[in-house]
């Protein structure tokens, strides 16, 4: 057998030596990279409407604060629409809209006369014509109305965060090509209305974004190159930092989803999808270090593979996640559509033997 797996191990090598990463079948990439920890999902959602197709995308999440069990995830059909779901995994609600593509949300915002839960999604319905779609999440009957579209900016919208800062709630869209445009959005009126006041830009595709309220820093996830950070403040500079390589190793490419866990005042972690070996990388955020990875594998319900948008929130959401909630888009769920997993944040530190 000795001489078997010398001789596998050097077919691997040269595998990754004379093959373009992506081209490279997933057992060879998962080879290829540093280990990861696993963690199973303690629930998922029902499949999205779109069979036979890579349709599911992007999660977010709002946390009820006063009945943290009656939480709702809202995930996008990139084919169809906007889903609303209970922790439960069922579904709430369905609105059609088209090809929206990444979903994020922020409660405490200024819609039609009052507050509310604004949720924005990238509306790619023209290709040529980036638009941010806007809903309100109504958290008592968990339904979305739509509120009205806002110009992004030319180009096919792809990537979505939110950033809630004091003089304004803006939407950070990103761009198939790698732009990154910040748009001022106002709610407040019958009509929503958006302003592009700073445009960013990294050189290929990217896509998954998040935005740490705290702290004013933007991360962005270009796909072939690896994980980035701006600063997000409308008048700060536009130069980005590399946090991380698409390595093959740490970050296997491509790095789609990404989602944040702060911690105190400035500190937490960063999360990125390595949807090339199925895996998802955790990075600190004070000084961008690599902590681990893991991967989420068949447990009570099905693991999760080829993972587009991923999000997560610390805090309790009732007795199956306690302590957070991290949601990741599910590329291959068995024999039905797409769906996304529900996986307790406790599961992941422990696996990581990160400190609670």
């Amino acid at each position: 057998m000795k001489p078997f797996a010398l001789s596998l191990v050097s077919l691997l090598a040269l595998a990754a030596c004379t093959t373009g990463e992506t081209e490279m079948p997933v057992e060879v990439r998962i080879a290829n990279a540093t280990p990861a920890v696993t963690v199973t999902a303690r629930g998922e959602t029902t499949p999205v409407g779109t069979p036979n197709a890579d349709a599911a995308d992007d999660p977010a999440i709002w946390r009820n604060v006063a009945n943290p069990a009656a939480s709702l995830i809202v995930g996008t059909d990139k084919k169809a629409g906007l889903y609303v779901y209970g922790l439960d995994g069922k579904t709430r609600d369905f609105l059609d809209a088209g090809r929206v593509n990444n979903v994020d949300l922020r409660d405490g915002v200024a819609i039609n006369g009052g507050n509310g839960i604004l949720v924005v999604a990238s509306d790619r319905n023209d290709v040529a014509n980036a638009r941010l779609a806007l809903f309100r999440l109504d958290p008592a009957t968990a339904k979305v109305s739509a509120l009205g579209k806002v110009d992004a900016g030319k180009g096919e919208a792809y990537g979505i965060c939110m950033y809630k800062a004091p003089e304004a709630t803006y939407a950070f869209i990103v761009l198939k090509d790698g732009t990154v445009n910040q748009v001022a959005l106002d709610a407040s009126g019958a009509t929503p209305t958006g302003k592009i006041v700073r445009t960013m830009k990294l050189g290929t595709q990217s896509e998954g974004c998040a935005v740490d309220d705290r702290t004013g820093i933007l991360y962005v996830a270009e796909e072939d190159v690896g994980l980035w950070r701006f600063d997000a403040r409308a008048t700060g500079a536009t130069t980005p930092t590399k946090i991380a390589a698409a390595d093959g190793k740490n970050l296997v490419m491509d790095a789609e989803g990404v989602a944040i866990a702060p911690i105190g005042e400035k500190d937490g972690y960063v999360l990125v999808s390595s949807q090339g070996d199925n895996a998802y990388v955790v990075y600190r955020m004070s000084d961008d270090s690599y902590v681990g990875r893991f991967r989420v594998v068949d447990g009570a319900v099905g693991g999760s593979e080829e993972t587009d948008g991923i999000e997560l929130m610390l805090g309790d959401f009732g007795p199956n996640y306690p302590g957070g909630l991290f949601i990741a888009q599910d590329g291959h769920n068995a024999a039905a559509a797409q769906n996304f997993k529900l996986v307790a944040w406790d599961d992941i530190m422990k696996a990581l033997n990160l400190p609670h």
